[in-house]
């Protein structure tokens, strides 16, 4: 099973509360978080674009990082880990952000891909004047479609006379192409969203589900094998989780319960307000300001010792469908190393880390 990590492009990484480690974003930080995650044989990282924040107490996500232009700085001082930037597509065109990736992928030699995203919180556009109106909702993937296709058609030819409802190229052309095959990521959950990865994606992103619940995602992976079948593609899904982990269950459970006390009810009421303006079935936003675990955007949370966090991402190995895993820590550089050395090592799905390591 592929592990990555969702590296803290935002203040305060992924938790919502004043009890958490309070902290801004730099390039130095997230360079040491991937670089110890690429010492330790992480497959990928991935760097979130975020334009506005949900205030509060904590101001979480007042302050972030660019993501293209972070992943092309750590493209430069790693090796082998696989590196994903995230483009809000209604900022940038598909012809320039076709170039931007061929660039990185000039930089990283071939390990960089682009996470495709349609813009859930309107108010990032609405600053701009860029957001189309609430009906967007409902048609973001057939917008995401024709970006992805120009896409493809850049990268695989150099040229795109592509002509849609939203775009329409006239020889556009991109040069070099890339030398690697560029992989595409989404993270639908909605019927759409899962329809547009099925065609488009190399790979899905998904939540997972509750505290401790490591397969409560599988209906989610079944669905795509499910649009898979439509397509005739096998896209695959990577699940996100967020590890708080210690020597014993009740060291991990005390932490979790202590960062949930400190709970930014201010940011988090923002957040669920947002929700409600996204009608979608099965949307992402609405799974994040569900208020059972706000705290951590509800992303599927393993809290316990290194040896019952290691079996429960053994569980998510098992689920039909399944590519991997995707990461986040209450303290990312700590979480990095205690995953590295007191949890992969005891994990059947990551064994070929250990017997490579063995190797060299």
């Amino acid at each position: 099973m592929d592990i990555g990590i969702f590296i803290p492009i935002g203040n305060n990484g992924w938790l919502i509360s004043s009890n958490a480690p309070q902290y801004l974003p730099t390039f130095e930080l997230n360079k040491q978080i991937v670089q110890k995650a690429e010492g330790y044989g992480f497959d990928f990282a991935l760097s979130m674009i975020k334009l506005r924040g949900f205030g509060g107490k904590t101001q979480f996500w007042e302050h972030n990082l660019e993501s293209f232009t972070l992943m092309a700085g750590l493209a430069a001082v790693t090796s082998k880990i696989q590196l994903f930037a995230t483009v809000a597509t209604l900022t940038i065109p598909p012809a320039i952000a076709a170039r931007m990736a061929s660039t990185i992928d000039s930089i990283s030699n071939g390990r960089f891909g682009i996470n495709l995203v349609t813009g859930w919180q309107k108010p990032e556009y609405e600053q701009m004047g860029l957001w189309p109106g609430d009906e967007f909702f409902h048609t973001r993937y057939e917008y995401l479609a024709e970006y992805a296709q120009v896409l493809r058609d850049l990268w695989a030819t150099g040229s795109s006379d592509f002509k849609g409802e939203h775009f329409s190229m006239q020889d556009c052309r991109v040069s070099p192409r890339p030398q690697a095959d560029m992989k595409l990521i989404c993270a639908g959950q909605s019927e759409a969203g899962m329809a547009f990865s099925a065609q488009y994606a190399d790979y899905n992103f998904c939540f997972g589900k509750g505290v401790n619940t490591p397969t409560a995602f599988a209906p989610t992976a079944q669905k795509l094998i499910e649009a898979n079948e439509k397509t005739g593609r096998n896209v695959t899904s990577c699940v996100l989780f967020m590890i708080i982990a210690d020597d014993t269950d009740e060291a991990a459970r005390a932490r979790w319960e202590h960062i949930k006390e400190g709970a930014d009810e201010e940011a988090i009421a923002w957040l669920s307000d947002k929700g409600s303006a996204d009608k979608s079935a099965g949307s992402n936003l609405r799974q994040m300001a569900d208020p059972t675990s706000a705290v951590n955007i509800n992303m599927g949370t393993l809290v316990g010792s290194w040896a019952n966090v290691a079996r429960m991402l053994d569980e998510v190995a098992s689920v039909p469908g399944t590519q991997g895993v995707m990461l986040t820590f209450d303290d990312f550089v700590k979480g990095v190393e205690d995953f590295g050395q007191k949890i992969q090592p005891l994990m059947n799905s990551r064994r070929h880390i250990a017997q490579l390591k063995e190797v060299v």
